[in-house]
């Protein structure tokens, strides 16, 4: 499964906060629906069956996208001789 991009990642998380505000504010069936669908986009996004592990997959995903990514070491490999290889 390919993991989707962070700026989706963050639109989906924003998305599932303004579900959960207006269901809280107004409860009734069609903000209940929006939640749900929400949270399956959310769920089908980072791999997870419940809103709880969709969300700590979410900041997962997000916290690595924010790693620098390791670049290979410029130092030159030596044989045993301790020559440098080419």
């Amino acid at each position: 499964m390919s993991q989707p991009e962070a700026r989706c990642v963050r639109t989906l998380l924003a998305r599932y906060a303004e579900a959960r505000i207006a269901l809280a504010e107004k409860p009734d069936p069609a903000r209940r629906r929006r939640l749900a669908d929400v949270v399956r986009d959310l769920c089908e996004a980072t791999g997870a069956r419940t809103a709880t592990e969709a969300i700590a997959a979410a900041d997962d995903m997000l916290a690595a996208a924010q790693r620098p990514t390791p670049r290979p070491s410029r130092t030159p490999s030596r044989t045993e001789d301790g020559l440098v290889a080419a």
